[in-house]
C-alpha cells in the first residue's frame, strides 16, 4: 500500500496549497471579539468581490496571450449557449397511458427515450455526417459534437471509451477505442445494454481530424469460452502507451465477464502502432476489483495505472513497472467515497488534473476537475469545468461521459477533451464528443475546505456547436 493511505483524512489537511487562516485574541476582549468579526465580514466581502470578477470569466495573461497569437483562439473560450424547448406530449390512447402514464418532463429524460422528439438533436441522422474526404476549404477540421464521424472510407468511427497516442517516430495520432460495430443486447433482464466484444478498432491521423482505419488490432475470441476475449465477456476503455525502453507498445483495458463480476485489468503488447497485438493476461491489480480505468505516461517515462475500485467507491493508482506489463506493490487510493469512474488525466505546468465522472450506468451525469501536486495525490475536487450550453448540459458532461484528454503542443494550457456521448439503445450508434479544455484563470473553488486561496487553476471544458483548432 502507498504510505499514508490509511491516514488519507489526515492528509487533506496538509495541503500545503490551502493554509487555513488564524485568528488571535483574548476571549475575554469584546474589543477583540469584535475585531475579529469585522476583520472576517472585511475578508468575506473582498472574497465575494473577487467571485463577482472571477465570475465575468475575464483571460488571464496567459490565455491573452494566445489571444493575441491566434486570433481564432479567441472562439474556443467564448461561452456558447443553448435553448431547448420540450416538446408537447404526443396524442396518446387511454389504454397506453394506462401502461406508461408517465412521459419524459426533463431533458435528460428525454435524452434517454428512444422515441423522444429530440432524438435528432442529440443523435443527429447520417445527413449530417462529419465526412474527412467531403468537407473541403471552409468547412475543412471542424469538430461538430454528437453528430456521426466518418473516417477516411466514409464508414462510422468505431473507437469508443478510448483514448490517444501522439507517436513520435511516425509524428502520426493513434487513436484506439472499443469496436461496437454489432447488435445490442441485454445479458439478463437487469443487466446494461452490451455489444459482444468484437475488438479494438485502432485510427491514424496526422492532423486529429481526418482517420484513417487501421483495423481491429485485438480481435475476440469467438470459441474458447475461457479465455478473457471471448465475445460474450466484456472490453473496454483501451489504452495504449509506447516503452521507450522496450520499444513495445503497451495496451491496458478493463476486462469483465457478462455480469460484471471479473472487474480486472487485461494487458496486450504489440511491437507495432497498428498491432496486432498480443493478449498477455488479465489480472486484479493490487488485489482490489478493477472497472472504468487509464493509463498515463509521466515526462520522466514511468506509466501510471489509475482505476475505479471497491464496488466504484474511490479511485486507485499505482505505477507500472519498468516494462509497463504489471502493476508494482505501490498504490494509492483516490476520492476516497466520492464514486466516481471514467478517469482521465492530463498535466500542466507541474500539476496533475483529472476529469471524472459519477456513476450512473450509461445515463450522463456531472463531471468533475480534481488537482494534485502528486499523481499519487492527495486529489483535491475544483469544481464542474463543464462551460456553455445549458444548465442540464453543465450538469450532464454536455450529454457525455469522459475517456481522454489529449494536449495540444504549441499551445500552452490548451487540450482537447474527448468523451463518449452513450447510446444504450443502439450502442454502436454511440457519438464522440471532443471539446477545447482550457487551463488557466482564477481557482473555482476558493472556499471548499478553508480560508486559504488555492493554486489551483481552473479547468474548463467550453461547449461549441461547431470549432476548430485554432492553427488549421
Amino acid at each position: 500500500m502507498f504510505p499514508g493511505i490509511e491516514e488519507r483524512g489526515k492528509m487533506r489537511a496538509r495541503n500545503k496549497y490551502r493554509r487555513p487562516t488564524t485568528f488571535r485574541c483574548n476571549a475575554g476582549s469584546r474589543l477583540g471579539l469584535s475585531t475579529v468579526v469585522l476583520g472576517l465580514i472585511g475578508f468575506l466581502a473582498v472574497l465575494h468581490l473577487l467571485s463577482l470578477l472571477r465570475d465575468k470569466a475575464l483571460p488571464d495573461e496567459e490565455t491573452q496571450l494566445l489571444i493575441d497569437q491566434y486570433p481564432y483562439f479567441q472562439e474556443l473560450v467564448e461561452v456558447e449557449e443553448e435553448v431547448f424547448r420540450i416538446p408537447p406530449p404526443r396524442k396518446r390512447s387511454a389504454r397506453a397511458m394506462k401502461r406508461k402514464p408517465k412521459r419524459p418532463t426533463t431533458l435528460l429524460e428525454e435524452f434517454l427515450d428512444e422515441t423522444s422528439q429530440l432524438r435528432h438533436i442529440f443523435f443527429p441522422d447520417m445527413k449530417t455526417a462529419v465526412d474527412p474526404l467531403k468537407e473541403v476549404g471552409n468547412g475543412s477540421y471542424y469538430y461538430y459534437p454528437g453528430r456521426i464521424w466518418l473516417d477516411t472510407d466514409g464508414k462510422p468511427i468505431q473507437a469508443h471509451g478510448g483514448g490517444i497516442l501522439h507517436d513520435k517516430n511516425s509524428r502520426t495520432y493513434y487513436w484506439y477505442g472499443e469496436y461496437k460495430d454489432g447488435p445490442t443486447y441485454h445479458a439478463h433482464k437487469k443487466g446494461s445494454a452490451r455489444v459482444d466484444i468484437i475488438g479494438v478498432g485502432c485510427y491514424s491521423s496526422r492532423d486529429l481530424w481526418a482517420w484513417k482505419f487501421e483495423g481491429i488490432v485485438l480481435t475476440a475470441e469467438e470459441t474458447d469460452e475461457t479465455h478473457d476475449l471471448y465475445k460474450f465477456n466484456v472490453l473496454e476503455r483501451p489504452k495504449v502507451i509506447y516503452n521507450d525502453k522496450t520499444g513495445k507498445y503497451v495496451m491496458w483495458m478493463h476486462i469483465d465477464d457478462a455480469n460484471y463480476t471479473k472487474a480486472s485489468v487485461g494487458v496486450a503488447v504489440s511491437d507495432y502502432p497498428t498491432g496486432p497485438f498480443n493478449y498477455l493476461y488479465s489480472k486484479q491489480p493490487h488485489g482490489f476489483d478493477s472497472r472504468d480505468m487509464t493509463l498515463f505516461k509521466d515526462e520522466d517515462g514511468v506509466a501510471y495505472l489509475v482505476y475505479s475500485s471497491e464496488d466504484n467507491t474511490d479511485l486507485h493508482i499505482g505505477p507500472l513497472t519498468n516494462d509497463y506489463l504489471d502493476v508494482t506493490s505501490v498504490m494509492g487510493r483516490v476520492l476516497a467515497g466520492q464514486h466516481r469512474e471514467a478517469p482521465a488525466l492530463f498535466k500542466y505546468q507541474g500539476t496533475y488534473y483529472m476529469i471524472t465522472s459519477g456513476c450512473s450506468g450509461w445515463a450522463p451525469n456531472e463531471a468533475l476537475a480534481h488537482a494534485a501536486e502528486s499523481i499519487m495525490g492527495p486529489w483535491e475536487t475544483i469544481g464542474n469545468p463543464c462551460m456553455g450550453g445549458n444548465k442540464i448540459f453543465r450538469q450532464t458532461t454536455f450529454f457525455s461521459q469522459s475517456t481522454f484528454v489529449i494536449p495540444l503542443p504549441g499551445l500552452p494550457g490548451s487540450f482537447i477533451f474527448m468523451a463518449d456521448r452513450w447510446n444504450p439503445a443502439e450502442l454502436r450508434d454511440s457519438r464522440y464528443v471532443w471539446l477545447p479544455l482550457i487551463v488557466g484563470g482564477a481557482a473555482d473553488h476558493p472556499l471548499e475546505h478553508s480560508f486559504g486561496f488555492p493554486l489551483w487553476s481552473r479547468v474548463s471544458i467550453y461547449w461549441h456547436k461547431r470549432w476548430r483548432l485554432p492553427f488549421k
